[in-house]
Parts: C-alpha cells; sequence; structure tokens
C-alpha cells in the first residue's frame, strides 16, 4: 500500500463512527482556538510595543538616574518607612505616588559628560502643573511631559512643538481637545491655552502658550501636554520661583546621548560604565520592554491553560483510536494476513490520530482567527480607539502554521499507543477474534 493510500484510507476510517470522532475533533478545537487566540494576543500588542518604539524615534538616547541603595517610600517589599534623605527628589508625576529618587546636581551632570561613549547629557526638569484652561472655560487637570531632541510627536493634527523657536508652544493630547470645548482636532490648532503652575511662595501663576498640534496618545507619549524648550523653561522657572538657586539645580533624571550606530553590545558597555559610576541608564526600548515582559507572562499562562486542554483532548484521541482497534480487530488480521507490514498498520492508525488532530486545530485556527479579527475591530473603535495603530489580535501565518503542526504532533503522539498495540496484533488471533 502507496503512502497516497494510506492517508486516503486514514481519511476515509475517521469518520466510521462520526459521533466519536466529532466529540474528539471538539476537544482539541477548543485547545487550538485558545492557542491560536492568545498567541494572536501576544503577537499584536507585541507589534504595536514595537511600533511605538519605532515612531517615536531617539534610540540614541538613555535615561539616567543615579542609583540608590534603598527603594524609598513607606512599603517597601523589603524594609518598612524609608529613612528620610534630603538628597531624594520626587521622581515626577510619571512615577508611583510618593516616589522619589536621588536628585543629579550640576556636579552629576559634569561627571556623566565625562563617561566614555555619552556625547552629550541634558537634565530633565520636572514640571507639576495645576491646570489647562481655555479663556474662562472649565479647568483640567494635566501633566506637561517633554521629549528629549531627537523624539518625535505622533500628531493628529498640526505640527510637533519647535524647539528652536522663543514662542511658547506645545501639542494638546487629543483627550482634551473637546472638554477645552474644540470641535476637532484641527479646530484646536492655533488657539491659546492657560497653564498655571504653583511656586514655591504659593503663589500660583499662568503661563499662555499656543497649541501647535494635537498628540495621539501612545504607550510612550502618555497623556500630558508636550511643550517646547521656551516653554518648559518657562514653567520650569515659574514653579521654581522663590527656590534657592542651589535647591532649583537637582534633577529627577538626565538625558544623555550616546553614538546612533552604537551596538547592543557597545549599549550594554554604556550601561556598565554608568553604573560603576553609580548611575541606572535605560533606554526607551528598555523602558517599553518591561511592558513587553508582562504581556509575555499573561500570554504564556493562557497558552499554558490552552496546552492542558489539548492534552486533555489527547486522551480523547487514545480512547477514540482503542475503541477503533478494538472494533476493527478481525479488519487489522485481515490486512496482515493479505500482507501489510505492521509497520503499515500501525502508520494507517498513526495517520488517523493526525487526520483528527489536523481537522481539529485547522478548525480552531480559522475560527479563532475570525473571532480576533472581530474583537479587534470592535475594540479599535470602542474601548482601545485612544490608541490608534493597535491591532490588539494580530495573526501571522507562521505562528498560525507552528500551531497546527504543534497539534497535529500532540495527536500523532497520542495515536502511537493505540496504534503500537494494532501493529503487534497476531493476524490468526485477529481473525478469530468475535
Amino acid at each position: 500500500m502507496k503512502i497516497s493510500d494510506l492517508v486516503g484510507s486514514a481519511t476515509a476510517n475517521t469518520f466510521r463512527s462520526k459521533t466519536r470522532t466529532l466529540l474528539t475533533i471538539l476537544a482539541i478545537f477548543i485547545g487550538a482556538f485558545t492557542l491560536t487566540l492568545t498567541s494572536g494576543l501576544g503577537t499584536g500588542i507585541n507589534a504595536y510595543i514595537d511600533d511605538t518604539v519605532t515612531a517615536i524615534g531617539a534610540s540614541d538616547v538613555m535615561a539616567v538616574v543615579k542609583t540608590s541603595e534603598q527603594d524609598g517610600g513607606f512599603g517597601a517589599a523589603d524594609a518598612g518607612p524609608a529613612e528620610y534623605d534630603p538628597a531624594r527628589v520626587s521622581s515626577g508625576q510619571d512615577g508611583p505616588p510618593g516616589q522619589t529618587v536621588v536628585a543629579l546636581t550640576p556636579a552629576d551632570l559634569d561627571t556623566l559628560a565625562g563617561i566614555d561613549g555619552v556625547l552629550d547629557v541634558q537634565a530633565t526638569r520636572s514640571i507639576s502643573a495645576d491646570y489647562i484652561q481655555v479663556g474662562g472655560g472649565t479647568r483640567y487637570v494635566v501633566n506637561v511631559g517633554g521629549l528629549v531632541a531627537g523624539q518625535r510627536t505622533p500628531l493628529a493634527a498640526g505640527a510637533e512643538p519647535d524647539s528652536s523657536s522663543s514662542q511658547l508652544q506645545l501639542a494638546l493630547p487629543t483627550s482634551y481637545v473637546e472638554p477645552l470645548g474644540f470641535t476637532d482636532d484641527a479646530a484646536a490648532v492655533g488657539q491659546t491655552v492657560s497653564i498655571a503652575v504653583t511656586d514655591a511662595q504659593r503663589t500660583q501663576q499662568v503661563i499662555e502658550a499656543t497649541i501647535v498640534g494635537v498628540a495621539e496618545e501612545t504607550l510612550a507619549t502618555g497623556n500630558g501636554v508636550v511643550p517646547n524648550d521656551a516653554l518648559t523653561d518657562a514653567l520650569f522657572d515659574a514653579q521654581n520661583t522663590g527656590i534657592p538657586a542651589a535647591e532649583a539645580q537637582r534633577y529627577a533624571q538626565a538625558s544623555i546621548w550616546f553614538d546612533p550606530a552604537a551596538t547592543d553590545e557597545q549599549i550594554s558597555a554604556l550601561k556598565d560604565r554608568l553604573a560603576d559610576a553609580g548611575y541606572t541608564g535605560s533606554t526607551v526600548a528598555d523602558q517599553l520592554g518591561a511592558f513587553r515582559t508582562v504581556i509575555d507572562g499573561i500570554v504564556w499562562v493562557l497558552n499554558a491553560f490552552a496546552v492542558i486542554a489539548l492534552l486533555a483532548a489527547s486522551f480523547g484521541i487514545v480512547n477514540t483510536l482503542f475503541m477503533s482497534v478494538q472494533e476493527r480487530t478481525r479488519e487489522i488480521g485481515l490486512m496482515k494476513a493479505m500482507g501489510m507490514g505492521s509497520g503499515k498498520v500501525f502508520g494507517l492508525f498513526s495517520l488517523e490520530a493526525t487526520v483528527i488532530g489536523f481537522l481539529g486545530s485547522a478548525i480552531g485556527a480559522v475560527l479563532a482567527i475570525a473571532a480576533g479579527t472581530a474583537i479587534s475591530s470592535a475594540l479599535a473603535g470602542g474601548f482601545l480607539a485612544d490608541l490608534p495603530g493597535l491591532t490588539l489580535i494580530a495573526f501571522e501565518p507562521v505562528s498560525i502554521a507552528v500551531i497546527i503542526l504543534l497539534v497535529m504532533a500532540i495527536a500523532f503522539l497520542a495515536g502511537t499507543l493505540p496504534a503500537s498495540r494494532a501493529a503487534r496484533a497476531d493476524p490468526v488471533d485477529s481473525l478469530r477474534y468475535e
């Protein structure tokens, strides 16, 4: 019997007992469906993270903070309340409430500039704004972000703030457009907003700036306004009014520039030199890599449940084929009496298991793709509308093929036990079986 004949015979024999086979296929379908869906979830989110890193640019910039032996803040995992340290400052609105870091001083900036591989250093100034307002309208709480040179702001309308301009400019997040009274993103461009900050003398100072662009909100940009250098200077100076110069020149972190052509090994070596000097550096990819780690962990857990379902389905395959071997005992004896070898008998029943695995996995994968595409489309227009470009569940042909082959391999392995029993059957005893 040729291989093609074996495959044809195995496919035909698969549906001899339709109900039993369909139930087995259904069990495999559940595992394959879940595995495909969770794989697509990981692919979609990780692709979005990669696109975000690429879109914001500044691959030659690293954020640097001063390394501290204490974690700081009440409730640390290995301590209690942290001892007061006057050298520590707030990490800014981007960190957890109450989190502090050891402040960087002008001397630290000079030290960073002297480290091998560092081309330039710029302190990151933290600004805590009170509110943003248009005219006499409603006041809204707002964060003031910032981009280092080389980073780009994903825009929904207008242009990026010009860092070389002396005019006070900013990019407004899309979520603020409607609340501030603008009809759409384009209508906000060119308008004037007021941003208030409170100085050291507890006096509220209001700075006016022009909206030059409306920014899309991403993992990297968050939902804060993005000022140009002139506006950053104005807000920082207003916020530090009344503070001695030595106290004002304390920064939560700094940005350093390195060779854009640096390899991963060279970047790692630069991090080591920073660590030796008492600093911790991280690139944008490193910072967003934390999101990837969490997502990968969740996907692996979900995949584990899917694999458990497939292993449970494999017992169904074993039972189905054992029943088939028992029902076809005389047929097996007849095939062997006519000259079919044990290897071909083994192959016949193993192929039946593989066909069941293929049908279950293929149907599961196709329906998972349909369901995932529908779910992504629905969420993109609703819950995830503020994350443009995110396809929550995306599918790669290679991943789908790997899943189908994996399920077929599990089915094949599950079928080896009953197939071995059929291959070992004695033709004389099988022909006598009633």
